[in-house]
């Protein structure tokens, strides 16, 4: 799953050996960000809520963490 935080950069969350596994998308290119954990027991769905809640300094008025479509990197939705 891929996610838009806020128009600032975007981020991919996989699950990989049964823990989430969160990289940073750049240029073509995947960074593993060590320091972003999301617990194991969170499900796909909430992931969005739980990211908007450790980056939401980074947020504008209104702004929201968007799930992006991988087939066009459209927004599919959000947590507002």
């Amino acid at each position: 799953m891929k996610f838009n935080i806020y128009g600032r950069f975007r981020i991919e969350v996989r699950r990989e050996n049964d823990a989430w596994a969160v990289y940073r998308s750049e240029l073509g290119k995947r960074i593993m960000l060590n320091d972003v954990v999301i617990p194991s027991d969170i499900e796909a769905d909430e992931i969005a809520i739980y990211l908007d809640d450790i980056f939401h300094e980074y947020a504008g008025p209104g702004q929201c963490v968007e799930l992006v479509d991988d087939v066009d990197g459209m927004s599919s939705s959000g947590t507002g």
